[in-house]
C-alpha cells in the first residue's frame, strides 16, 4: 500500500530489470485481472500493477472519475514508490486511454506502449442518444449496485458463485439489474476466466460500494475522459503495439499509424478481455517492445 499523501493504492511489483513495465486495467477492472501475464512478464523485468482509486485494495479519492485525473494518480504512485522511468505502459481498453494520456502529459517518461484492445473512443467523445442511454443505464445499475453490496447481497451472490451455485445468483442479478443482467453475466464469465485462487479477492472487492460508485463515476465522466485526449499528437518512433480482439477496428489501425515503430496485432477467436482469452499474445507483444527499446 502505497501512501499518496493522506490515501494508499495498492501496488504490486514482480522480476528485475528496466524498462518497468506498468500495467493498467480496464474501467472497472483491478490488478488482478493481469493475473494471467504479469509472471510471464516478470521473466524478462521488472513489472507493476496497481489498483486506481476506489477499486481493488486502493482508497477511494475524491474528485474520481476522469482518465486524465487517473493518470495523474499513476504519476504520483511511480514517484511515491520510488519506481525508475521511462517506463513501458500496457493498458488494457479504458486503461488504454490512461497511458495514451499519461504519454501525452508527461512524453520523457515513457518508453513505450502497448495498448490491448483499446476503448474505440470516436463512440462516446459525442455520444450519440443510444449511447447516452447506456451510459445513464450503467450508471443507474452501477449505483444500484452500490446499493445491494451495502446491504450485502451481492457478497451473497458472489459467495454462492464460488462455491458453484448458479442459478439463485442470476436470479438475484435480474431481480437487481432487469435488462442489464445480461452485462452481469458476462462480467461473471470475464471473473472465472482468472485462476480460481483470485476469485475470493474479487468477491471481497465487489462487496464493498466504492467499487460501483467508482464505477458510476468513470461512466458518468467518459465523454469528458475522452475528450481529455489530443488525438492528432504523433507519437514519433516510440515504440507502440496496438492488439485488436478478433478483427481489425479501423480506429486501432489509425491509432498504429501515430508512431512510425508501431505494429497491428489482430488476435482472432478472442474476446475483448485479451489478457485473459489470449495472454501469451499480450506477453509476446509487451516482449516486442522490451526488446526495441533496450536495442535502442
Amino acid at each position: 500500500m502505497v501512501d499518496l499523501g493522506g490515501r494508499r493504492l495498492h501496488l504490486s511489483t514482480a522480476g528485475s530489470g528496466r524498462p518497468v513495465v506498468v500495467l493498467e486495467a480496464g474501467i472497472a477492472s483491478s490488478s488482478v485481472s493481469w493475473s494471467l501475464v504479469e509472471k510471464s512478464i516478470a521473466q524478462f523485468t521488472t513489472v507493476a500493477s496497481y489498483d486506481r482509486a476506489g477499486l481493488g485494495w486502493s482508497d477511494a479519492a475524491e474528485p474520481c472519475g476522469t482518465a486524465l485525473e487517473a493518470a495523474e494518480d499513476l504519476a504520483r504512485l511511480l514517484d511515491c514508490a520510488e519506481l525508475p522511468g521511462p517506463f513501458v505502459l500496457v493498458g488494457h481498453s479504458f486503461g488504454a486511454l490512461i497511458v495514451r494520456i499519461f504519454q501525452q502529459r508527461w512524453p520523457e517518461r515513457v518508453a513505450g506502449l502497448v495498448l490491448v484492445d483499446p476503448m474505440v473512443r470516436s463512440e462516446w467523445r459525442q455520444p450519440d442518444e443510444q449511447k447516452r442511454r447506456m451510459l445513464a443505464r450503467g450508471v443507474l445499475l452501477s449505483r444500484r449496485g452500490a446499493l445491494l453490496a451495502r446491504l450485502g447481497v451481492v457478497r451473497f451472490a458472489l459467495m454462492l458463485l464460488a462455491a458453484g451455485s448458479h442459478a439463485i445468483p442470476k436470479l438475484l442479478a435480474r431481480a437487481s439489474a432487469g435488462s442489464g443482467a445480461t452485462v452481469t453475466d458476462r462480467l461473471v464469465g470475464e471473473v472465472r476466466k482468472m485462476p480460481r485462487e483470485l476469485w475470493p479477492a474479487i468477491a471481497a472487492h465487489w462487496s464493498k460500494p466504492r467499487s460501483f460508485r467508482t464505477m458510476a463515476a468513470y461512466l458518468e465522466n467518459l465523454p469528458r475522459s475522452v475528450d481529455q485526449l489530443d488525438e492528432s499528437r504523433s507519437l514519433g518512433n516510440l515504440p507502440l503495439r496496438v492488439l485488436s480482439a478478433a478483427k481489425v477496428v479501423p480506429e486501432h489501425a489509425r491509432e498504429v499509424g501515430l508512431s512510425t515503430a508501431a505494429d497491428h496485432i489482430v488476435v482472432r477467436g478472442a474476446g475483448h478481455w485479451l489478457q485473459l482469452d489470449a495472454p501469451s499474445a499480450v506477453v509476446q507483444a509487451v516482449v516486442s517492445v522490451l526488446t526495441e527499446v533496450r536495442t535502442g
